[in-house]
């Protein structure tokens, strides 16, 4: 046992020598393996859209992995810029991109003329215009013609058989006729209507037979014939719309647009 413990102690000390003089030099390398950074040479590379990069320092050979190392760990920004941001639209293009605004359409004022009427229908027409409530913007005038179309039953023998024939059309729901009592080859003839012209004429024989009458038909005559027209004076677009649904309920009348100053020199003669 002595002898083992004497050669152990001998191998101590002949290691600790060797270690004493650097024989083995693992101090050394130990200290090398870990090189000592340099902060000071290490550069944060920051992307600039403006300032041009600048070349980095060529680190020094003990440097240059370590260097690596921190290029190839280090994190990339989330903050950083994009390459190629989208430029800003200047103030007058931004102006340009909003839509224009819609023109408003002016609330137009025009003028109406609406006629001719005569005898049950001037009298219906009169009803509805007086219930738009016009005022001042509705008058009338008189127009005569030397000729119109009348829708009458022919002559009858008698007196007798003309009352008849009046309480027939009476019972087929008609209100509006007139016996002719002038001698003549006319006498005891019975009119239902004298109109302008021939169709507006046609249209009301129409209607009669839709009720019923069937002796009634439609013929020339020469007399003074004496019609009113209807003047509107600067009506609105909503009025006109409803002249045009009630023109539906008067065969042979026409609503169309007139110069205004027309209506207005018209109107003026009509007041004279």
């Amino acid at each position: 046992m002595r002898t083992l413990f004497w050669i152990l102690l001998l191998g101590n000390v002949i290691l600790f020598a060797v270690m004493q003089r650097g024989g083995l030099g693992w101090g050394e390398q130990a200290y090398q393996a870990q090189p000592a950074l340099h902060g000071e040479k290490i550069r944060l590379l920051v992307a600039s859209q403006s300032a041009p990069i600048k070349a980095l320092p060529v680190p020094a050979p003990a440097e240059a992995s370590t260097v690596a190392q921190l290029a190839v760990s280090a994190p990339v920004a989330s903050h950083a810029p994009a390459a190629n941001p989208a430029p800003a639209l200047a103030a007058s293009q931004v102006q340009a991109v909003k839509p224009a605004p819609l023109a408003v359409k002016p609330n137009t004022l025009i003028c109406l003329e609406w006629g001719d009427f005569s005898g049950a229908d001037l009298k219906r027409a009169t009803e509805v215009l007086s219930a738009l409530q016009l005022g001042d913007k509705l008058s009338q005038r008189q127009v005569e013609y030397d000729k119109g179309y009348w829708v009458h039953i022919p002559p009858l023998k008698n007196k007798a058989l003309a009352n008849q024939k009046i309480l027939q059309l009476k019972a087929r729901g008609v209100k509006e006729y007139f016996v002719v009592q002038e001698a003549g080859t006319l006498r005891y003839a019975i009119s239902l209507g004298v109109f302008k012209t021939q169709d507006a004429a046609e249209d009301y024989l129409n209607e009669l037979r839709a009720k019923g009458v069937r002796s009634a038909q439609v013929g020339e005559r020469a007399i003074k014939l004496k019609t009113t027209l209807f003047m509107l004076d600067r009506v609105d677009a909503s009025t006109e719309t409803k002249l045009i649904q009630m023109r539906k309920d008067f065969a042979g009348s026409e609503l169309k647009n007139v110069p205004c100053a027309r209506v207005a020199s018209r109107k003026k003669l009509s007041e004279t």
